[in-house]
């Protein structure tokens, strides 16, 4: 491939649009969110003991109801979850990355948009609203919500 005067301007202007993107606000409560997350020892020993527990879920996953302490592990891990995602950092940094991927992913659609209409734009999110697939024609008809042509 050639490099010419015009792939350096794009790659100009994409540096410029990350950093934008980096100075945003959004970004910044990421930031926020994250380094309290990090810095607070209660929610990082939940995060510890949910991983912790979410590794003895997956070892009784490979046998399902049939292994002898199913029951026991899924109770925990509902617990455990739910103390690790109850804490006020914990959910605040949540918040914070949903925030983030949803203007990362509003960014994406309109850069997308702006070269073509049938360009197919991958979203995180997407599954929860009514677009249903990236594509909005998956091949099964609409049977997995998306909005099939």
């Amino acid at each position: 491939m050639i490099v010419t005067m015009e792939h350096i301007n794009m790659l100009d202007k994409a540096d410029e649009l990350s950093q934008l993107i980096l100075q945003s606000e959004v970004m910044h409560e990421y930031r926020v969110a994250s380094n309290a997350l990090e810095n607070d020892e209660e929610a990082q020993s939940l995060i510890k003991a949910f991983t912790h527990i979410k590794e003895h879920y997956d070892d009784v996953q490979r046998f399902g109801h049939y292994h002898p302490d199913f029951r026991e592990i899924m109770q925990n891990v509902r617990s455990t979850k739910r103390k690790m995602d109850m804490n006020h950092f914990v959910a605040s940094f949540k918040l914070a990355e949903r925030n983030l991927q949803r203007f990362l992913d509003d960014v994406s659609e309109c850069i997308a948009r702006s070269v073509s209409e049938q360009v197919m734009v991958p979203k995180e999110g997407l599954a929860l609203t009514d677009g249903g697939c990236a594509s909005g024609s998956c091949g099964t008809g609409g049977s997995c919500g998306c909005k099939a042509s």
